[in-house]
C-alpha cells in the first residue's frame, strides 16, 4: 500500500469514527434565559426564548390562591425558607398559568432572577441527575411539573418523594418544586379504593403512594367559577386587548360560550376571547 492510499484509509477511518461518536457534552448554563425546559435523554436544559403565559393580573377569582404562591415563591427568591407547592383541582381553573404568572411576577421584583425549568411527567426518573446539575449552580430555580399524577403499575413516583423529602441527599437548598394535578392525592379515587379492597394491608398498600402529596408543604385547590367571576376574567381580557364591544352583548356571548362547554373556568374564558378576537379582527397582544 503506497503512502497516498494509507493516508486516504486513515482519513476514512477518522471520518467514520467521527460520525459515530456521541456529540460533545453541551454546558448546562443557567444564564441563558429565564426559562427552560429539560431534555431527560440528552441531560440539557433547553433555552425558552419566550414563554406562553399571561399576566398576573389577568388572573382573576384565585386571589387568594394568587397571595399564597407569590409570598412562598418571593420568600424562595430572597434566600429564605419556603415550600414546594401542590395546586390541584378543577381542569382549566388556572393553575399552570399561576405558576407561571407567579415566576414573572417575582422577576419583575429582584435582580437575581428566578429560573423555571419544566420537567415533563414522563421524565421524572430523571429527577436525580437534573438536581445533580443544578445542586452546583448559584441561580435560584424552580422545578415545574405540569399535569402530575400517577396510576397503578407507575413507580416513578419514588423519584419523586425522594427529592421532595427523605432521600439521602434531599433537595438542593437552590431548587423549589411545583407540580400541578387535577387530583389532591395525584391518583384517581378508584386507584385508592382498589389498593384498600385487594392490599393484604390495605393501609399500608394506600399510605405509600397517597404520602407523596402530604410531601408538598403547600396544598392549593382551585375549583370552578361562579358566573360574576367568568365575566370578570372575560372583560379583564377584553380591556388589556383593547377589544371594542358592548357590555352587554359581551356578556351574553361570553355565556353562551360557557353553556356550550359545560364549565366556567379561566380556560373557557381564553378560548372564548380567542374566538372573540379573532371574528373581530383583533390580535391577542397582551
Amino acid at each position: 500500500m503506497s503512502d497516498k492510499e494509507l493516508v486516504d484509509t486513515l482519513r476514512t477511518i477518522a471520518d467514520s469514527l467521527s460520525r459515530i461518536a456521541p456529540p460533545a457534552a453541551r454546558d448546562n448554563d443557567l444564564g441563558r434565559a429565564d426559562a427552560f425546559v429539560w431534555q431527560a435523554e440528552t441531560g440539557w436544559l433547553e433555552p425558552v426564548a419566550t414563554v406562553s403565559r399571561v399576566h398576573i393580573s389577568l388572573l382573576r377569582g384565585i386571589d387568594r390562591s394568587k397571595d399564597i404562591l407569590l409570598d412562598n415563591t418571593r420568600r424562595f427568591a430572597k434566600g429564605f425558607p419556603a415550600n414546594n407547592a401542590l395546586l390541584w383541582g378543577a381542569r382549566g381553573t388556572g393553575k399552570s398559568s399561576l405558576v407561571k404568572a407567579v415566576h414573572a411576577a417575582i422577576n419583575e421584583e429582584i435582580t437575581d432572577k428566578l429560573a423555571l425549568i419544566e420537567i415533563h411527567r414522563e421524565d421524572l426518573t430523571s429527577l436525580p441527575k437534573l438536581l445533580g446539575v443544578l445542586r452546583p449552580q448559584k441561580r435560584r430555580c424552580i422545578l415545574f411539573c405540569d399535569d402530575l399524577s400517577f396510576d397503578a403499575a407507575d413507580a416513578s413516583y419514588k423519584s419523586l418523594k425522594a427529592v421532595l423529602e427523605g432521600g439521602i441527599e434531599g433537595r438542593p437548598p437552590n431548587v423549589l418544586f411545583y407540580a400541578t394535578s387535577n387530583r389532591r392525592h395525584l391518583m384517581p379515587r378508584e386507584m385508592i379504593d382498589n389498593e384498600r379492597s385487594t392490599a393484604i394491608n390495605p393501609s399500608e398498600a394506600v399510605e405509600e403512594k397517597v404520602s407523596l402529596s402530604d410531601r408538598f408543604g403547600l396544598w392549593i385547590g382551585f375549583h370552578n367559577c361562579d358566573q360574576e367571576t367568568f365575566f370578570a376574567m372575560v372583560e379583564g381580557y377584553v380591556d388589556a386587548i383593547g377589544i371594542k364591544i358592548d357590555r352587554a352583548q359581551l356578556r351574553r356571548e361570553a355565556n353562551e360560550w360557557s353553556v356550550t362547554r359545560g364549565a366556567r373556568s379561566g380556560r373557557v374564558a381564553w378560548q372564548f376571547i380567542q374566538d372573540l378576537a379573532g371574528r373581530l379582527g383583533y390580535k391577542l397582544e397582551l
